[in-house]
């Protein structure tokens, strides 16, 4: 039987120190494997059906989050499926958000003028929902430092009020266990901790749909897509499908074959090596005389004022990301503790 460290190994082979995972996830050997014979396979006039990949992909990711796969979209983006709810909301409504979470998460609600958002700091946002509150929408873990919301609180003032959750996990899933089944809507770009190819998004939604209306919806959206190729779609697919966008065919293609990875992996695997190497990194500052930006339980590790070394870490062979200032490091299945050891190295220099 293959161990983690086995399979891992056989999947990447980085020439780097790369700790920017928040930003892009490394590629498995087999997703560029089978990108590369469907690239082939279009250049020889001999297209394969990737379209099969898209609903391996979709069904891979449901298990991921643990709901069925009728629930789940297929797309590219986590702007697009923001946009999607947001454009589903009555007038009037009242959204809550998060201070300086991502854009593709809280600009699209911004965009109808007809909404009342309310923006709050990320640790007040459950005892921020209140009567009349129609959603909240958050990401799972901050993009720029990694703080992670309380969801439990979050999902139990949800409830009390009656309001409907809207949950990006772009910088979680992957990583982090996400239980989709207890949110309404849940989104998640898949290139980063799911290391599938750009191009390729999620979105979850509820049995009965969330009272979406699919205004973006074309001929993949149809309970019989090549049925719905000319005119209006006579019958729209009775699943999240419906929602589903034109899909980038060879992003899919290598998209199934990381997120099976992730399932050999098993996430609760991976959330224990990537905390212990956040962990790791978080004692190393301390002896520097560094604090980070407070992110207990986070893979994601952000450190004040040190933003500025990126160019010269990025010289020295150590992938970083500078976010507002902050140094942000991102631990995964692929980095080791010597990954970790060399950026503190460097840093203590």
């Amino acid at each position: 039987m293959e161990t983690f460290e086995t399979l891992v190994r056989a999947e990447f082979a980085a020439k780097n120190t790369y700790l920017n995972t928040a930003s892009t996830g490394l590629l498995p050997a087999r997703a560029v494997d089978a990108m590369r014979a469907g690239v082939e396979s279009v250049a020889a006039g001999q297209p394969q059906d990737m379209f099969a990949d898209v609903e391996a992909a979709r069904a891979a990711f449901a298990r991921l989050v643990g709901v069925p796969d009728r629930r789940v979209a297929a797309g590219a983006s986590v702007a697009v499926y923001s946009g999607l709810i947001a454009a589903s909301l009555p007038e009037g409504a009242e959204v809550l958000t998060a201070e300086a979470d991502f854009t593709s998460v809280v600009n699209p609600f911004h965009m109808r003028s007809d909404l009342k958002v309310r923006t709050v700091p990320l640790e007040r946002i459950a005892e921020s929902v209140r009567p009349g509150t129609a959603l909240a929408a958050v990401s799972a873990a901050q993009s720029a430092d990694g703080r992670i919301v309380d969801l439990p609180a979050l999902r139990e003032a949800a409830r009390e009020h009656g309001t409907r959750t809207y949950i990006d996990a772009s910088q979680a899933t992957g990583w982090l266990p996400i239980e989709a089944d207890t949110y309404d809507y849940v989104s998640s770009v898949a290139f980063k901790w799911l290391v599938c190819p750009r191009g390729v998004a999620f979105l979850v939604v509820p049995e009965d749909l969330g009272g979406l209306n699919p205004i973006f919806a074309g001929w993949v959206a149809g309970e019989h897509p090549w049925d719905s190729c000319y005119g209006p779609v006579e019958e729209l697919a009775h699943s999240a499908r419906r929602f589903d966008e034109s899909p980038s065919l060879f992003s899919y293609a290598g998209a199934r074959h990381s997120l099976e990875l992730i399932e050999e992996l098993g996430v609760d695997a991976v959330h224990a090596h990537d905390l212990a190497l956040a962990d790791r990194f978080r004692a190393g500052l301390a002896g520097l005389g560094q604090e980070p930006v407070p992110a207990p339980g986070s893979a994601i590790v952000s450190v004040p004022g040190l933003g500025h070394r990126q160019p010269e870490l990025s010289r020295a062979g150590i992938e970083v990301s500078d976010r507002a200032g902050n140094l942000r490091a991102a631990f995964h299945l692929y980095n080791t503790a010597a990954d970790v050891d060399r950026l503190l190295d460097v840093l203590s220099g």
